[in-house]
C-alpha cells in the first residue's frame, strides 16, 4: 500500500554533523525514501538504521563506546498498539505501566496519544508530570507506598492510588485524606509470566472489613483493581477477576460508597491480545453497566515488540569435541543478564539471536540472520554469553548458524522493549546507559512527536 501523506513523502537524514558514521544518542533516523505502510516499512527503517551504524564502525580503530550495544525504537509501532487496543477494547482506558520501559520517547508519545499512566515511585510520577500531563492522569497503582512518597503526590494533585491491606488505609489517612482509592483484590494469576498475588491483594475474605475501616476513617473508596500478572496466558484470568470485582463493588454499595471506576490491571501480551481482549470485552459487558469507567495498566503489551537489540561479538572462545570431531563456539557479547537482558532472569524471556552482520555482509530480515530449528545438526553450534565474569551470565545455551561467527560480527534480538533497560545494571562496571536510535513508520506517530 502507497503511503499518499506529504509527512511521509518528506524524509531525510538526520545523521550527526551529516556523517553517516556517528548518530547522535536518542536521534531520529530517517531514511531518504520509503513507500510501504505498517510492520513492512517498520522493518525498512529498523533494518536501515542497523546497517548505518554498524557498517561504518572500524573494530580495529573505534574508540572505547563505539561498539556499545545499541537500540533501535520504532515509536510506531507503539502506535500502532495503541490503535490495536482502541480497536479491541474501545471502553478501557491504558494508562501505561511506566516501570516496564520508561523510555522519554515512548512516553512521550503516549502522552500525545491521551493515555493514562500507572506509576509505581515519586520518580516515575515526576517523569510524567514533567510531561506536561495533568496529574488525573496518573495512577499511583503501588500498595505499599514510602510516607514521603504518598506526601509528595498530596502536593502534586496526584490523588489516585491502590491499597490492599488495613496498615496501608491507616498511612494514608494520616498522609493523604484526599485521596481516590483503588482497592486492590487478590486475583488467581497462576497462568502468568510472573506472579503478582504472592505480594500484592486482598482476599475477598477481607475486602468487606477493609471497606468498612475505610469508611471509619473518612477515605474515599472510588474503585477496585486487580491484577492477573504479567505476561498472562489465560484470558479466563480476567473473567473470574471481573467476576470478584463485580462482588467487591457490591460491598462497597454497601457501605455508601459510590464507585465509579474499575481498574483491570495487566497482563496483556501482543501475541494473545485479541483472545484476551474478547474474554475481558464481554465480562465487562455483562457485569458493568456503561456508567462506570474502566481502566488498565498495559505495559509490555505496547513497547516489548517496538524495541531491538544490537550486540556486538567482543570475544569468542573455540571448543574441541574429540568424542564427535565437531567444533563450537563460546561467542561473549557486550550484553547480558546484568544488563538489557535482565529480562531471562527477571520476566521469564528467552531472547532469539539473530545474525545481524558478520564479515562484511549484513543479513538483517533475512532467512540467513536466523538460527537453525533446536534439531538440526548442521552448522555451526554456538552459546551466547554475557560480558560480566558471572557464570550464570549466558543468554542462549545452544544455538546453530549457518555463519562462522567472528570478534567484531554482531547480533541482534527482536522484542526487546519490556523490562530490559530498566532494569539494567552497571555490575562488573558496565554501562546500563546505550544508545536509542528512533524510527518511526506510522504518519499518525510522526505527527505528535512533530517530526
Amino acid at each position: 500500500m502507497v503511503m499518499a501523506t506529504a509527512a511521509v513523502e518528506r524524509y531525510s537524514q538526520t545523521l550527526f554533523d551529516n556523517n553517516p558514521i556517528f548518530i547522535k544518542k536518542n536521534h531520529f533516523y530517517e531514511p531518504q525514501q520509503h513507500h510501504h505502510h505498517g510492520a513492512v516499512v517498520a522493518k525498512q527503517l529498523i533494518g536501515d538504521a542497523l546497517r548505518q551504524r554498524v557498517e561504518n564502525i572500524d573494530h580495529e580503530l573505534c574508540e572505547p563506546g563505539d561498539e556499545d550495544t545499541f537500540f533501535v525504537g520504532d515509536l510506531g509501532e507503539v502506535y500502532r498498539q495503541h490503535m490495536r487496543w482502541k480497536k479491541n477494547l474501545p471502553r478501557v482506558k491504558p494508562f501505561y505501566a511506566v516501570k516496564c520501559n520508561p523510555d522519554p520517547k515512548v512516553l512521550q508519545l503516549l502522552a500525545g496519544l491521551g493515555t493514562g499512566f500507572d506509576c509505581a515511585s515519586k520518580s516515575e510520577i515526576e517523569q510524567v508530570l514533567n510531561l506536561g500531563v495533568d496529574p488525573s492522569r496518573i495512577i499511583y497503582a503501588q500498595p505499599c507506598k514510602t510516607n514521603s512518597y504518598v506526601r509528595y503526590v498530596a502536593t502534586e494533585g496526584v490523588k489516585q492510588m491502590t491499597f490492599d491491606n488495613a496498615d496501608e488505609l491507616r498511612k494514608i489517612a494520616k498522609l493523604f485524606p484526599d485521596a481516590e482509592l483503588f482497592l486492590r483484590i487478590l486475583t488467581d494469576d497462576s497462568s502468568s509470566l510472573c506472579r503478582l498475588s504472592l505480594k500484592f491483594g486482598a482476599s475477598l475474605d477481607s475486602t468487606n472489613d477493609l471497606l468498612a475501616l475505610a469508611k471509619d476513617l473518612g477515605l474515599n473508596v472510588v474503585g477496585v483493581s486487580f491484577h492477573v500478572g504479567s505476561g498472562a496466558s489465560d484470558p479466563l484470568a480476567f473473567l473470574k477477576a471481573v467476576q470478584d470485582a463485580e462482588t467487591v463493588f457490591k460491598q462497597a454499595y454497601s457501605h455508601g460508597f459510590n464507585l465509579e471506576t474499575l481498574d483491570v490491571g495487566g497482563g496483556f501480551s501482543g501475541d494473545t491480545f485479541e483472545d484476551m481482549a474478547d474474554v475481558l470485552r464481554e465480562a465487562l459487558d455483562e457485569y458493568f453497566p456503561p456508567h462506570i469507567n474502566i481502566i488498565a495498566e498495559p505495559g509490555r503489551y505496547y513497547v516489548s515488540s517496538a524495541f531491538t537489540i544490537a550486540c556486538n561479538i567482543i570475544a569468542r572462545r573455540t571448543i574441541e569435541n574429540p568424542a564427535t570431531g565437531e567444533t563450537s563456539y563460546m561467542t561473549y557479547i557486550n550484553d547480558g543478564l546484568y544488563g538489557n537482558f535482565s529480562s531471562i532472569m527477571f520476566d521469564h524471556q528467552h531472547p532469539i539471536a539473530k545474525v545481524l552482520r558478520s564479515g562484511n555482509r549484513t543479513f538483517y530480515n533475512t532467512p540467513l540472520a536466523d538460527g537453525m530449528p533446536e534439531a538440526a545438526t548442521a552448522g555451526m553450534e554456538y552459546s551466547i554469553w554475557g560480558p560480566t565474569c558471572d557464570g550464570i551470565d549466558r543468554i542462549t545455551e545452544s544455538i546453530r548458524f549457518n555463519h562462522e561467527l567472528n570478534v567484531g560480527d554482531w547480533l541482534y534480538f527482536e522484542d526487546m522493549g519490556a523490562y530490559t533497560k530498566c532494569s539494567a545494571t552497571k555490575f562488573n562496571g558496565f554501562s546500563d546507559s546505550h544508545d536509542v536510535l528512533y524510527v518511526c513508520s506510522e504518519p499518525g506517530a510522526k505527527a505528535l512527536m512533530d517530526l
